[in-house]
């Protein structure tokens, strides 16, 4: 008994959820609200056009009763000839501006919707995209908006069209044959109820077919990111094989809804066609009793077969409808989702000039998905503005973690980080990173021009900066060797450099941003030697002057620096300058320095 009580009760919440999914779905259509004028416009086109066609079967049956001399009408073959000819002109010119109409609510409405969804994208935390992979998220901006274009341009319009021309038929039809419309109408419940439930079933099915699509489009994109690991294990094979996987099920979750849709087909025809033809035979009896006209008959099966027609249009159409509100779970999703960002206009100034003190305060923190396992443990950092300090420890104790709550990327979980004696939360946090810049282990730089890159730290700065810059970094030698110079395309995501060319242009990008805060990530560590002097050259330039955090496994990029944190554990175990801490007998700093290097 207390099971079935349960059943019932998740069946109430599930059926508030799909009503309160409902509700959130039709408010996504508010995109359309700026163009309001140019869909009214084509809904009257379109009602119009309906009424028009409406006439052409009236017209139909009355040209047959003027060839039979029984027409009640006072107009002869040719004129009712043009009429139609004249109709079927208006209507014409009906629907051109309606297609036009729609198109500008389809396309600017869509395009409106994609702004939105990346201006969230941008603003959201890295937890966000931790969570989600790169595919799903490309999949809803591009398939899932696409159905909002289908609905707004074709669907939505054709739908009510079709609403119109059933609700026209079926009046006419009562007032001109109550008779056979009775009969014809005695299939319209079963129909209705058909169509709904099919329409359910449906949803579900395009809903799960866009989910298993977005899938295979997070592995298309994973393998093409990272060719080069692929190819460099050998693993083609293994990639096709789970991309094959992955497209075979997208098939089978295609085919079910596709037997879906063939079955409801397969009612459409046998039931309601099946109930046509019953009426037409019923008219050809009254037509041979004398109680109705060769070209009464005509008009009503010309009315009968539109009516069927559109009532199969209904049951086609009602389900992309109900589909793109599936669709539209998943982008609200994203909209829904809280970003870290507030309201981020183009063009607003980003205005906070900090000195760059830092100072950690019994700081802790734990990844929001593994409460349990605890990074930092109260540690405590004072850096002074302008000075250079360097973290090193083993692998995975939270160095880069240290970075990232300066960034904000993550939020710290106890004590304090103050910035300027002001706790980080206090900042605008954008503000707070314009006045930071960041120079990762892996480069991560944009498929376009080397200026572009460059740019990227200031996207007003003057010709001269972006060569100033690139002289400071020591990449201006080799750029001015480039025939196109700093229009150089450098490909997607700087194949076309080497790995100290791209960590050069990294290093320009943040020279010509002016940080007060530099954060720098094992900046080095993927460099040959010759291309580490040149590096360090150029990171010497742009330590100079701002407070400087560096992360490092190499002795020569931190010996000179202010002050050494040494990490393990989640806590600072050694603190001093390098001469200080290689003092320290049984000291761990000691011990790496002598082996050569710093837990590497």
């Amino acid at each position: 008994m207390a099971e079935i009580i349960e059943s019932k009760d998740e069946q109430k919440e599930k059926k508030k959820i799909n009503r309160e999914g409902l509700r959130q779905a039709i408010q996504t259509f508010k995109y359309i609200t700026p163009y309001l004028h140019y869909f009214i416009f084509g809904m009257v086109l379109l009602v119009l056009g309906s009424l028009l066609f409406m006439v052409l079967p009236y017209l139909l049956g009355q040209l047959l009763d003027i060839a039979e001399g029984k027409s009640e009408l006072n107009f002869s073959m040719k004129e009712i000839g043009l009429g139609l000819i004249a109709i079927l002109l208006v209507q014409g010119v009906f629907s051109y501006f309606r297609v036009i109409m729609f198109a500008n609510v389809s396309e600017r409405a869509t395009a409106d919707i994609r702004k939105d969804i990346y201006k969230k994208l941008v603003k959201l935390p890295i937890t966000f995209f931790e969570n989600n992979k790169s595919g799903e998220l490309i999949s809803r901006v591009t398939a899932d908006v696409e159905r909002f274009y289908s609905i707004f341009s074709v669907t939505l319009a054709e739908l009510i069209r079709q609403v119109i021309i059933v609700i026209i038929g079926v009046v006419f039809l009562v007032v001109t044959t109550p008779k056979l419309a009775l009969v014809m109408l005695a299939s319209f419940p079963v129909v209705m109820i058909f169509a709904i439930f099919f329409a359910r079933v449906i949803k579900k099915h395009s809903k799960l077919k866009q989910e298993k699509m977005a899938e295979s489009n997070s592995i298309l994109g994973e393998s093409i990111q990272s060719i080069q690991i692929v190819k460099a294990f050998a693993n083609e094979i293994f990639e096709i094989k789970k991309y094959r996987s992955s497209i075979s099920e997208v098939i089978t979750v295609a085919l079910r809804f596709a037997r879906a849709r063939a079955i409801f087909s397969v009612f459409i025809v046998v039931i309601l066609f099946g109930a046509i033809f019953f009426v037409i035979y019923i008219g050809a009896s009254m037509v041979q009793d004398g109680s109705m006209t060769a070209g009464g008959l005509v008009s009503f099966v010309t009315y009968t077969f539109i009516l069927g027609g559109s009532i199969a249009s209904i049951g086609n159409f009602a389900p992309q409808v109900l589909g793109a509100v599936g669709a539209t779970e998943r982008i609200r999703e994203i909209l829904n989702t809280e970003d870290e960002i507030g309201e981020m206009r183009i063009g607003d100034k980003l205005e906070l000039n900090i000195k760059g003190d830092i100072s950690f305060v019994n700081t802790e923190f734990h990844y929001p998905s593994r409460t349990d396992v605890q990074v930092l443990e109260g540690i405590n950092i004072d850096i002074a503005a302008g000075t250079k300090a360097a973290i090193v420890g083993p692998s995975g104790v939270g160095k880069s973690t240290i970075l990232q709550l300066l960034l904000r990327f993550y939020e710290i979980t106890g004590g304090a980080l103050l910035i300027d004696g002001k706790n980080i939360h206090e900042y605008d946090i954008r503000s707070l990173r314009n006045n930071m810049s960041f120079v990762p282990q892996e480069v991560i730089l944009f498929g376009g021009s080397i200026r572009e890159n460059i740019l990227y730290g200031d996207e007003h700065a003057t010709e001269e900066a972006v060569i100033a810059a690139a002289k400071k970094s020591n990449s201006w030698e080799f750029i001015s060797n480039f025939p196109e110079g700093l229009d150089t395309l450098i490909g997607e995501r700087g194949v076309k450099l080497s790995g100290g060319q791209r960590q050069r242009i990294a290093i320009a990008r943040a020279i010509l941003k002016n940080p007060a805060i530099l954060l720098l990530d094992e900046a080095t560590s993927a460099l040959d030697s010759e291309s580490e002097k040149v590096v360090q050259e150029a990171l010497k330039n742009l330590m100079e002057g701002r407070t400087s955090i560096i992360i490092a496994h190499r002795l020569s990029t931190i010996a000179d620096v202010d002050c050494i944190y040494v990490l393990d554990d989640g806590k600072i175990i050694e603190q001093g300058k390098h001469e200080d801490l290689m003092k320290i007998e049984d000291g761990a700093y000691r011990k790496q320095a002598v082996l050569g290097g710093l837990f590497s």
